[in-house]
């Protein structure tokens, strides 16, 4: 069964995900890294956090970002040429059929991409099978159920629901993140780390600009095209949806939260 990507790749949600940093994103991971590294980045999106990891391991490293769509991965170039980065590559790749031999890499990293696999345990196999021995494969993935805000809103409740209810339809796995640990033993991994860490919105700056990004992708993204394509919601109720969003975002005691679970393994 092909895997959905349920975001979709709109302008909307490229902008959101070429927000993230490895700081924000992979803090977990970074003092893992050194000089030198040989890094694949599955999954990589608009790259921002990639050419992050470039800069941890320095110019004697190198480091692959693969996205299994053109779009995301024309935006990363661009990006990387903004910096004045020309030794990281961004290259076409399915993390179920990785083109590179084993032991390719030091650091396979994999950014919220196994909540959106049907098969995410063969995902971390294959993302073993190209790290050397020694080396590490560091995942993490947002928990849905997990999301929790203040003040309370009937219609973005409505949306989580919206979101879990679809991701379930794709056969993947909203709640990804309290599975990490019982997918990485699956997959033959045992020497684990594991942490958390949150995602965390409560300034007016900050709920503006989470508020204001998901109100776009609730009438833009393929999430909206999929609830109105399965009878779940009409454009009329995403639009209430959007337009609750934008509320929260400027409520002056709006809060937001959501935890993530990460793994480093040790191969």
């Amino acid at each position: 069964m092909a895997d959905v990507y349920l975001h979709g790749h709109h302008p909307s949600v490229l902008a959101s995900h070429g927000a993230r940093t490895a700081a924000d994103s992979a803090a977990y991971l970074l003092p893992h890294l050194h000089d030198g590294m040989h890094v694949l980045d599955v999954g990589c999106g608009p790259g921002t956090i990639t050419l992050d990891l470039a800069e941890a391991v320095g110019p004697s490293g190198r480091v692959v970002g693969v996205e299994n769509v053109t779009g995301p991965l024309e935006h990363a170039r661009r990006s990387a040429a903004a910096r004045g980065d020309v030794r990281t590559s961004f290259e076409l790749a399915d993390v179920m059929g990785l083109p590179y031999a084993d032991a390719s890499f030091d650091v396979v990293h994999a950014h919220q991409v196994l909540q959106h696999l049907t098969e995410p345990v063969g995902a971390l196999r294959e993302m073993a099978r190209v790290t050397r021995p020694g080396g590490l494969v560091a995942v993490r993935d947002v928990d849905y159920a997990s999301m929790v805000w203040h003040p309370a809103s009937d219609l973005m409740t409505r949306w989580l629901e919206l979101y879990r209810h679809l991701a379930r339809l794709n056969h993947a796995e909203p709640d990804a993140g309290r599975h990490l640990v019982a997918w990485a033993h699956a997959a033959g991994l045992t020497r684990l780390t594991p942490s958390a860490s949150l995602w965390t919105y409560a300034t007016p700056e900050q709920c503006a600009w989470w508020g204001g990004t998901w109100a776009r992708r609730t009438l833009e993204s393929t999430f909206a095209a999929q609830a109105v394509d399965h009878g779940l919601a009409t454009p009329a109720d995403l639009a209430q949806i959007s337009a609750a969003w934008q509320d929260w975002s400027t409520h002056p005691d709006a809060w937001f939260a959501m935890t993530h679970a990460e793994i480093v393994a040790h191969v």
